[in-house]
């Protein structure tokens, strides 16, 4: 006779799935041919409308005032900043690892930004796993930059390319630990839901007034064509639209109900040490789709370890001090 599984275990295996599909953002990111900026449009655009189609969302936001409408609204054009620079930095540097250890240093943004946003005091010991986040982050530069990174063929990665990559990846970095800081600060001030929608909705619409004045054709959906789909042409083109439908349905709306699901059961620091999985769950997969342990040599992953490390050390000790 099978045991029911205990609704702790059930919010685990929730928030698991949702860190899960929050790693395959940066794969699908890699696959999907569009720029960043056509990406994001896609994603927000379609994250938005599933969002307004339930009902619960509408009443929300009927209960919001027209300056916390605006205060979201801010809040999502941060989030846009934030995808744009992340799905770049992908781009730049073609690699799903660069990016995500480059997004593990948002610890040690927050260590900096959130004390600002919330009027409290800096915590020595957050500054300090941030400061070895950093050394993590140096160490992967060199290790990118050594002459086996090179270019040998047309088709390689510069050396270039990936101090790009990595300055577009720190700069999303900030702006993820901004954005988040100020949910922080003003979570209370209407539901999840609504807010959810408006930072979508806003982030949409300004990119559509972008794409209107200066690329009015940039404003489409990628055709499909089932005759087309291949397993030879996943990250070609003729997949875009099953790629952009999964990022924004599945990794997007999906992940937000799982999480808000998941913080039913669980403590704030089992939530954070799981979402803390995410760069791990990404760099195993661009292991597995990419083979870029391939490409990667062992100083990136030891860079790697040394954000992760900080990461985990730091939630640690802040569980043990509370």
């Amino acid at each position: 006779m099978n045991t029911p599984l205990s609704p702790r275990i059930k919010a685990l295996l929730a928030l698991h799935f949702a860190v899960f599909l929050w790693g395959f953002t940066a794969i699908l990111g890699k696959l999907i041919t569009s720029n960043s900026f056509v990406l994001v449009w896609q994603r927000m655009t379609i994250t938005a409308a599933v969002y307004l189609c339930l009902p619960p969302v509408w009443k929300h936001l009927k209960s919001m005032s027209i300056n916390q409408i605006l205060k979201f609204s801010g809040i999502g054009i941060i989030v846009l900043s934030h995808w744009i620079t992340f799905y770049g930095s992908i781009k730049l540097g073609n690699s799903v690892s660069v990016t995500l250890a480059c997004l593990g240093s948002a610890s040690f943004f927050a260590a900096v930004i959130e004390p600002l946003l919330l009027n409290q005091p800096f915590s020595k010991r957050n500054l300090m796993m941030g400061l070895i986040v950093v050394l993590g982050i140096f160490v992967i530069y060199f290790s990118l930059a050594t002459p086996e990174n090179t270019p040998s063929t047309k088709h390689s990665i510069t050396t270039t390319n990936y101090t790009l990559a990595i300055i577009t990846g720190l700069i999303s970095a900030a702006l993820a630990a901004t954005f988040t800081s100020l949910n922080k600060k003003f979570i209370n001030n209407g539901h999840p839901l609504a807010i959810s929608v408006i930072e979508m909705f806003s982030g949409a619409l300004l990119l559509t007034i972008g794409f209107l004045l200066f690329n009015p054709s940039s404003l489409l959906f990628p055709d499909f064509h089932l005759g087309e789909l291949t397993l030879k042409n996943v990250a070609s083109g003729p997949w875009d639209l099953i790629w952009i439908l999964i990022l924004a349905v599945l990794c997007t709306n999906l992940t937000f109900y799982l999480g808000t699901y998941s913080l039913q059961q669980l403590s704030a620091f089992t939530s954070n040490l799981t979402v803390n999985l995410e760069p791990i769950y990404g760099i195993i997969l661009g292991a597995i789709f990419f083979k870029e342990n391939q490409q990667l040599g062992l100083q990136f992953y030891l860079g790697a370890s040394l954000i992760l490390g900080a990461i985990f050390t730091q939630a640690y000790l802040s569980y043990k001090e509370k």
